[in-house]
């Protein structure tokens, strides 16, 4: 099993004179499903992105490490997967393209084994070769669920998996998120009992408003 921890020590985001959240600390020191949960506006999607490396602290720190190795701020893109609705995808090409361009984008292998077991998993293998264009909001999610998870990566990370998902893909995704959780430090940032029902230890937006 890896040894994946992610860290925060006194964290504060603001936007100008907003605060989002201040003095926020936590960790999550092993492979399991882990929640950030709060109000609409609450700060979980820039929680999430403060994680990922997409955005940075105002203040504070956030810290990661795979098999006791401290992993650099400009590095943790390598070792994260995530899907999200700031993970841009492009309609012009394949579902199968994107998923190895933005691998290679990433700057990690592709692992097209991996990849094409997620799209028959999620009943897209035979459709893997027709653009982004044709294909619905729910399959489009069902797509950037599989680039999270297609590459083992050690921390994934999950901005409202579920969206435009039906009932079919929730099971789905369910069960591979259980399946993906023996390996890999996941977080997910959402209000949807059935997502935070999963999760070990929850941060709740709210109490790092003040």
């Amino acid at each position: 099993m890896i040894n994946i921890s992610v860290s925060a020590e006194n964290l504060c985001k603001n936007f100008g004179r907003r605060f989002v959240f201040k003095n926020l600390n936590f960790i999550f020191d092993k492979p399991g499903i882990y929640g950030i949960a709060g109000i609409n506006g609450s700060g979980k999607t820039t929680l999430a992105k403060i994680i990922s490396g997409v955005l940075s602290p105002s203040q504070g720190k956030i810290y990661c490490s795979v098999n006791s190795l401290k992993i650099n701020p400009e590095e943790i893109q390598k070792y994260i997967g995530y899907a999200a609705p700031y993970v841009v995808f492009y309609d012009e090409f394949t579902a199968y393209e994107n998923l190895k361009m933005l691998s290679v984008i990433q700057g990690i292998d592709f692992n097209s084994n991996r990849c094409e077991k997620l799209l028959t998993e999620f009943g897209l293998y035979e459709r893997r070769n027709e653009h982004l264009s044709n294909y619905s909001s729910g399959m489009k999610q069902r797509i950037k669920i599989i680039f999270a998870m297609m590459n083992n990566l050690p921390l994934i990370i999950f901005d409202e998996p579920i969206t435009n998902l039906d009932s079919a893909g929730k099971e789905i995704f369910y069960r591979l998120l259980k399946q993906q959780a023996i390996n890999s430090l996941i977080i997910i940032a959402s209000n949807e009992e059935a997502d935070l029902a999963l999760c070990s230890k929850i941060i709740i937006m709210e109490n790092f408003r003040k």
